[in-house]
């Protein structure tokens, strides 16, 4: 295929429903990995009791994406986004699998040069992580919000899936020696074959849909020189010459600055909305939600049950007439949710767990439903080169929050004299 007419709109979106299931599974590889290993927190905990890792890994992740996704934000106009995302998936597969390999290659055994190779893995997902998100956010960004959607609701879904898997493996393998590890085990060869199979889809399946490749080569009729690559992975060696002077002119962007002072409250609420996220997940609900009838199942159940919520919530703005879009009853809405801090520390002192269920499904209702809304009406209005720069921009914020959250997270603890 020599060309595409930008100019014409597609032909009943064809490949639409194909893309939406690619843009499903591309967004579980996005967190598949990281989740599976917030998930075996149960297994970390039993194997590291001295060294808090359901807080530090978070905590050692979060720099590195943060100042990853820093960098690639800066100079997003000019980065490769094929490589960019290949990269990412593929350090994905890699650190899945050496996390395996790590496993096996000590038999099981804690100590603190296991704990230190544990956090060095995290730190790559971190990095993977900020390559992927950011760069499929942007990318997606000037594409029609269905795919956008599909992404987020994906990396939700993998949050679900794996708590999902664990509660079946912590069953299979409860009453079995070294039961613990052999499902953390089977959790990272499942991870390490998925991530390959997302690396696979981004390279070889997802460039050749007929609706991306549109919106790519509409993106590059205005000015996007990031999705060259792509448009040839897909077969379009060249977008059809302008005739005239004018469509021949280097087309006028708003820079990154512009960007995020017409946004700032978008970007404002990203960051606040995982901040407290953050703060309360999986940290607390891993270590202080105190001792209950469901025993070891307590921590591992919650954190199920806020992955599923957060799914929904993902869902629920494809629902029109569920969908905000005021900019103000947004940000109403997500500083409302801090009055959650006291309801959960009140809660793990004197409530029982129905009512700690309950909490955590909401955190991860309003959690999934405000990052949709955000996600989705912050690029419209804007041309393909800035969208994917808007969507790089939201998305280091939604990583700053993440990196706040886990900070202020040690709070419980400090709270509770250590």
């Amino acid at each position: 295929m020599a060309g595409i007419d930008v100019n014409a709109p597609p032909p009943n979106l064809e490949g639409k429903y194909a893309a939406m299931l690619v843009c499903w599974l591309l967004g579980n590889g996005c967190l598949f990995s990281w989740n599976s290993m917030l998930t075996i927190q149960d297994y970390y905990v039993n194997l590291f009791p001295r060294y808090h890792p359901s807080r530090v890994l978070t905590l050692v992740y979060q720099p590195f994406a943060l100042l990853t996704i820093f960098a690639l934000s800066y100079h997003e106009a000019k980065i490769n986004t094929r490589k960019r995302n290949l990269f990412g998936y593929i350090l994905f597969f890699l650190s899945s699998l050496l996390v395996l390999v790590l496993d096996l290659a000590t038999s099981g055994k804690g100590g603190f040069g296991t704990f230190i190779g544990i956090c060095a893995i995290s730190a790559a997902f971190g990095i993977a992580d900020a390559h992927v998100q950011g760069g499929m956010v942007g990318d997606l960004s000037f594409m029609p919000v269905e795919l956008i959607q599909s992404f987020l609701a994906g990396s939700a879904a993998s949050g679900a899936l794996t708590s999902a898997l664990r509660l079946i493996t912590k069953a299979a393998f409860e009453n079995s020696q070294n039961g613990l590890r052999k499902g953390a085990i089977l959790f990272f060869a499942i991870s390490s074959f998925f991530e390959l199979l997302c690396v696979l889809l981004y390279a070889f399946s997802f460039p050749k849909l007929p609706i991306v490749k549109y919106y790519r080569s509409k993106a590059a009729s205005e000015g996007s020189k990031t999705v060259s690559a792509d448009l040839a992975a897909g077969g379009i060696q060249k977008l059809p010459e302008a005739t005239d002077v004018e469509n021949r002119k280097e087309p006028d962007r708003l820079g990154n600055k512009q960007l995020l002072l017409q946004n700032i409250d978008y970007a404002l609420g990203m960051f606040l909305i995982y901040t407290l996220t953050l703060s309360i997940f999986p940290g607390f609900l891993s270590e202080d939600t105190g001792s209950h009838s469901l025993g070891t199942w307590y921590a591992l159940v919650l954190i199920t049950m806020y992955n599923v919520c957060d799914l929904i919530g993902r869902y629920i703005p494809l629902v029109k007439f569920l969908k905000m879009e005021s900019r103000r009853g947004l940000m109403i809405v997500i500083l409302s949710r801090f009055l959650l801090v006291p309801c959960f520390y009140f809660t793990a002192k004197y409530g029982d767990q129905g009512w700690m269920i309950m909490l955590t499904s909401f955190l991860g209702l309003t959690n999934g439903y405000l990052t949709v809304c955000v996600l989705t009406s912050a690029p419209k209005g804007y041309k393909g080169p800035e969208q994917n720069a808007l969507g790089n921009l939201l998305v280091m914020f939604l990583l700053g929050g993440i990196f706040a959250g886990v900070t202020l997270d040690w709070l419980w603890l400090i709270g509770k004299g250590w």
